[in-house]
Order: structure tokens, then sequence, then C-alpha cells
């Protein structure tokens, strides 16, 4: 017992005293970051933690709340995670001596090699036994670390999976709004054009009006009619894939509000282009992805060099079960080495792969973050062109409304064809629906500005910061 417990410390001093660690040291990754956004904005230093709040309908806030919940997507993230801990755990796990214990019986007269006993025996065994095999080299250290590493990826992939859903939801149900408001138009317009036809069929009838007005009247009422049908699939594909998002079978939802009831934020909180290294969940996942990499090298190099083990058994046996923790204890200890001797350069290639790899996360890091500035830049610069949109297409739908009025009075009085009447309110019915289009893009703009700063982030942490801030 004595031999084992120096043995044990032996092993403890070897792996506290040993810095010996193999493979490059982590690094954050160096990456270049502009000055300022270029397209036009108000710089703020803070994203909302609710920023989906700021649209201030409650049904939008339900939806979102109840996805980050019972989606499955981030549900099957979670168990990512609690699969990342367990790897973790099992790593660290390799750092520790194994201990195991084997027991048996046995009753015989049998001794081998043909010889027989003139009565049975009995046999009675106990072995505890320890193996450790010493991290000299740091191998299983690196592993450790890139287990570690790869649990802090995929919280943060659940961060990003969670910011991508509150996104996913807002975008489609600002569409969804925007579909209905466009079959909303569709119908009323059906309705006037059903009203005009029955007026000219019955001035054709009295012989007031030529058949080519008859026509063209029920040709722009088959046009409105012909949108009912499409805008009533849109809202129903639109209704069913939310109910996929917030983890439910496909179903109508039984209350939303109008489009143009939606409050547009008036600040746009970007901040510097170096914060969106901190703020964005993506960009963290793939430096942790990298950092689990940069260990895997030293796990490869490690492999190369000698492995050093330790192995202890001690015991009892005896011939009579009770007497079998009286009699006397047998032990044995030992230490091996085993050590790649030659395979035609196999751990070598493996060391190669692995920092072949290593530099593919740092690629994937540096194009991740070109990519986060690019949709940065991108949604800024769609608000600013849609609120400059949507200002005109106000003033177009609003010219052409008046224009498609004063052509049916000037119609009605003989001053000018129906033609014109037509044109007018082809105009009037193509504006509205372009006007709530471009009310429903810019609104989406700012749902990819704040997905494209970061914002939404929901830990724990951040989400008792938030409420405590709110009740100040």
């Amino acid at each position: 017992m004595k031999i084992l417990k120096y043995i044990v410390v032996f092993g403890v001093a070897t792996a506290f005293l040993s810095s010996c660690m193999m493979g490059p040291k982590f690094q954050k990754i160096e990456v270049e970051t502009p000055q300022a956004y270029l397209g036009e904005h108000i710089g703020a230093d803070s994203i909302n933690l609710r920023w989906w709040e700021i649209f201030d309908d409650h049904v939008l806030d339900t939806l979102v709340v109840h996805s980050l919940k019972y989606n499955k997507d981030v549900l099957m993230a979670a168990k990512r995670i609690e699969q990342a801990r367990a790897y973790y755990g099992m790593a660290k796990a390799d750092m520790l001596p194994v201990f195991d214990i084997s027991a048996g019986a046995s009753r015989g007269n049998f001794m081998g090699a043909g010889n027989k006993m003139s009565a049975a025996d009995n046999s009675f065994y106990v072995t505890p036994s320890l193996s450790w095999e010493l991290d000299f080299w740091g191998k299983y250290r690196r592993l450790s670390e890139s287990a570690q590493a790869d649990l802090l990826a995929s919280e943060y992939g659940m961060r990003t999976m969670q910011m991508s859903l509150i996104s996913d939801v807002s975008t489609l149900y600002f569409e969804l709004l925007d579909y209905k408001k466009r079959l909303e138009i569709s119908r009323i317009t059906v309705d006037l054009r059903k009203n005009s036809l029955e007026i000219i069929q019955m001035r054709f009838d009295e012989g007031i009006v030529p058949e080519i007005d008859v026509n063209q009247a029920e040709a722009q009422w088959a046009i409105a009619m012909a949108a009912i049908p499409s805008y009533e699939r849109a809202v129903t594909q639109a209704q069913y894939a939310l109910s996929v998002l917030v983890g439910e079978n496909p179903r109508l939802l039984l209350e939303y509000t109008d489009l143009h009831d939606q409050a547009l934020p008036i600040e746009i909180p970007t901040g510097l282009p170096s914060e969106l290294l901190k703020r964005r969940p993506d960009i963290a996942q793939a430096e942790a992805q990298f950092k689990s990499q940069n260990a895997q090298i030293g796990a490869a190099i490690a492999a190369r060099f000698p492995s050093i083990s330790i192995t202890g058994l001690f015991g009892v046996a005896s011939n009579d079960l009770s007497t079998l923790t009286t009699g006397g204890m047998a032990w044995n200890a030992g230490a091996s080495l085993l050590s790649p001797l030659f395979n035609f350069g196999k751990n070598k290639r493996r060391v190669e792969v692995e920092k072949a790899k290593a530099e593919e996360s740092i690629l994937n890091y540096e194009n991740v973050v070109l990519y986060a500035f690019k949709e940065v830049e991108d949604a800024l610069i769609n608000i600013t062109t849609y609120t400059e949109e949507l200002k005109a297409r106000e003033i177009h739908f609003t010219s052409t409304s008046n224009a498609a009025k004063l052509s049916a009075l000037r119609y009605d009085k003989g001053v000018t064809s129906y033609l014109e009447v037509l044109e007018n309110e082809r105009s009037a019915f193509e504006a509205e629906l372009k006007l709530t289009e471009i009310n429903q893009e810019l609104l989406n703009s700012y749902v990819s500005l704040y997905k494209s700063l970061g914002g939404g982030w929901l830990s724990s942490e951040e989400e008792q910061a938030y409420q405590e801030e709110q009740t100040k």
C-alpha cells in the first residue's frame, strides 16, 4: 500500500510540476475594423435587450417570447449545449486516475493440466486497481481546453439561434401584416370596381356609353378579384410559418395589429464598429471554434511523444469466504511507457491536418466579421433609402387617389373617356399596394439592423440586469 501511495504522489507531483504543453498558445485573432459605419446613423452606445418592444406591439412580443421558449431549433440548440458540457466533463476526467475493482468466486476440483483434486475447493478474490496516464505532454489538457471551447461555442451558437429566431419572427410578422393590408386594399378595390361596373353596365343598357367601357371596367374588376386569392394564400402561409417558428402546429392567428400602427424607432443605436466584435454571438462563436481547433493541434503533437502510465494492483484472496477480509493483502505496482515508433508519418500528417483546420477556422472568423459589417451597412442604407422612398410613395398614393376621383367626376360629366378613369384607378391601386409594401420593408430594415448589431442576447444575467434597469 505504501508503494502504491508513493506512485500516486509521484503522479500528482509530475502532473502539477510539469509545464510542458505541446502546440501553440491561443491568441485572439486581430482583425481590422472601420472607424465608423458608412451608412447615415445616429451613434448610440447601447442595444436594447428586448429591442422588438420598440414597435409597441403586444402580439409581436407574445410571439417572440413564445418562440424563445418552444421553438424546436432553440430546444435542439439547448440539447447541444448539454452534449458539449458532458463532453467537457469527459475530457477533464481523462486527466484523472481510473479506479476499477474486480471480484470473483469459483468452486471445483480441477486444477488444470489434467490434474484433479480429491475434494472440491473454493476460491474467492477482490482486486481493486488503479491506472493513470500522466499528462506529461499536455495532451489531455489540450483536449480539455478544446472541449471547453466547444462548450462556449455551443452557448454562443444558441445565442445566435435566439437572435436569428427573434429576427425571423419579427420579419415574418410584419410580412403577415403587409399581406393582410394588401388583402384589405384588394377587397375594398373589388367592391369599388364592382359598383363602377354595375353603373357602367346600366349606362350601356340605356345606350349612353359604348360596350368597350363595360369591357374595360370588367377587366379592371377581374384584376382586383385575382389579387384577393393571391394575398389570401400569402396570409395563410405566413401564419402557418409563424406557428412553426413558435413551436406549434400550423394555425391561424386570432389577433394582429394594423401595419400602419407600428411605431418606428427614433434613434438607430449603432455605436462603434469595433463594438460589433463583442456584441455579435456568431463572431464570438467563430472565435471559440478557432480556440477549440488550436488546442487540437497541441493534442495531435502530444500524440507523437511517448505516453507514461502508472498502474497499481492490490487485493486479497482466500479459499474461505469468512477469512477473505482477514487474510494477507497482495499488491503490485508499476509503470509503463508506450511510444509511437514507426507509423509511416501518420501522426505527423495528423498534426498537419489540425493546423490546416485551425487556419480554416481563422479564415472563417474573418469571413464572419466581414459579413457582420456588411449586414450592418446594408441595414443602415436600407433604413435611409426606404425612409426616403416611403415619403415619395405617400405622395404618389395621395396624388393617384385624387387623380382617380377627379377622373371619375370628369367621366360622369362627359369630359373625358373611361380609359383615363381606368388608368388612374389602376395607378392608385398599385400605389397603395406599393406603399404598404415599402412600409413593411422599412420595418424589417430596423429588424435587420438590430439583428446585425447583435441585439437580443438573452442570457439569464443580462435578462436580470435588464429587468433591474427597467425598474429604476
